[in-house]
């Protein structure tokens, strides 16, 4: 069994160091350790503080990609590698590295597909209560979205066996965490959680400016996935609600008509018309759910066939 541990970096000279101190040398089960370095456009000592320490494994980026591209590329460099695990942790030290052979015991022991290290965030000293909040409660989205139960779906502290690495297939570039589980969940790929504690903060996180920045570009991040894989729900769902509010105005005509002995009035014509836009919303709404559903269809079938090509590219 082969592990190979991905650490994207951007300018990490001073907490790499750490980071790979922390990484144990030898697991039970495990018969080889690789660490793969994605560099995401560092202008730094990175890649020149990783070679000294004896690193040999690298993904350059030129220019800053951002998260999700890095884990898409060390995804594909892993897999070259040989990889029959996969872990994701941050050249922060976020996260405790020490925990790696726990993260990596599901997989091992054959009842998970993609493990997630669970911060328990509420107990995070340095997380404001704001963070804390919009934590929980884009876990409680993404449980929504996905159908999962995981107490921490923002965590970048994760594991993925082969299987999940070769089905997965990341087409964002902003909160990867989101569409990975949503995606894992429609593949049907078991998904566990094991709980950590985070490591003290080194720095000010990197991935966004502000909390309703993170916010944004979450929101639409999971919408996106959510809508790939169940468009129907969506677009029906829009449909309906456009559909009920044409119909109003429409159904409020009628039950003039038959109770009023003067029912016209031009003062309905607006009503009607508004109606009318909206029932026209709703029916285009409905077809756009049709062929979305087709364009779903046809994904599945690519993605299928992008399975088999991984799995003769990767095949040991």
């Amino acid at each position: 069994m082969k592990l190979v541990i991905m650490i994207p970096c951007l300018n990490e000279e001073t907490t790499l160091p750490l980071v790979l101190s922390k990484i144990p040398r030898t697991i039970e089960g495990i018969d080889s350790i690789k660490v793969l370095i994605i560099d995401d456009g560092s202008t730094d000592k990175t890649v020149e503080v990783a070679k000294n320490l004896g690193i040999t494994e690298f993904v350059h980026h030129p220019k800053n990609r951002g998260l999700a591209n890095s884990l898409r590329d060390g995804i594909q460099r892993g897999l070259e590698l040989g990889a029959d695990i996969l872990v994701l942790t941050d050249g922060d030290n976020q996260y405790p590295q020490e925990k790696i052979p726990d993260l990596i015991q599901p997989i091992l022991d054959g009842k998970a597909d993609t493990v997630i290290g669970d911060r328990q965030v509420t107990t995070i000293e340095h997380f404001s209560p704001m963070k804390k909040f919009l934590q929980v409660f884009g876990t409680k989205v993404v449980n929504s979205l996905a159908g999962t139960d995981i107490p921490d779906s923002t965590s970048g502290f994760r594991a993925y066996s082969k299987e999940s690495a070769i089905k997965l297939n990341l087409i964002g570039r902003f909160n990867f965490a989101a569409e990975t589980t949503i995606q894992a969940s429609n593949k049907r790929l078991a998904i566990v959680s094991i709980p950590i504690k985070t490591n003290p903060k080194t720095r000010e996180s990197r991935l966004f400016k502000s909390s309703w920045e993170h916010v944004r570009k979450s929101t639409i991040a999971m919408l996106n996935s959510f809508t790939m894989y169940r468009p129907y729900t969506v677009f029906m769902t829009i449909g309906t609600i456009l559909f009920i509010s044409g119909a109003i105005p429409f159904v409020h005509y009628l039950y003039l008509v038959a109770t009023q002995p003067d029912p016209f009035g031009a003062h309905h014509i607006q009503s009607l018309v508004i109606g009318a836009v909206l029932l026209n919303a709703s029916f285009t709404t409905y077809a756009l759910g049709i062929i979305a559903n087709l364009i779903r269809i046809n994904r599945s079938l690519i993605e299928d066939v992008l399975e088999v090509q991984k799995r003769e590219i990767f095949k040991k």
